[in-house]
């Protein structure tokens, strides 16, 4: 199926890793440490499953409204 070749592949594994990286930063900029920690182990879990990373990340857009754009940095 294309879109498992999609989500299975190198390129898609590693951005998904590298965005839910910078989303672990940018939880421990915000002195979130208990919310870094749980992102750095989604990275993990990502670079072997893309749908867990992609997930949380849709889960975080929720929790905070939808829109990254109103928070500041």
């Amino acid at each position: 199926m294309p879109l498992t070749k999609l989500l299975g592949s190198k390129a898609t594994r590693s951005l998904t890793v590298v965005s839910v990286l910078s989303e672990a930063k940018r939880a421990f900029g915000r002195g979130n440490r208990s919310r870094g920690l749980l992102l750095l182990g989604v990275a993990v879990l990502a670079w072997k499953w893309t749908v867990i990373g992609l997930a949380a990340q849709g889960l975080l857009k929720l929790v905070r409204g939808g829109s990254s754009a109103s928070s500041p940095g």
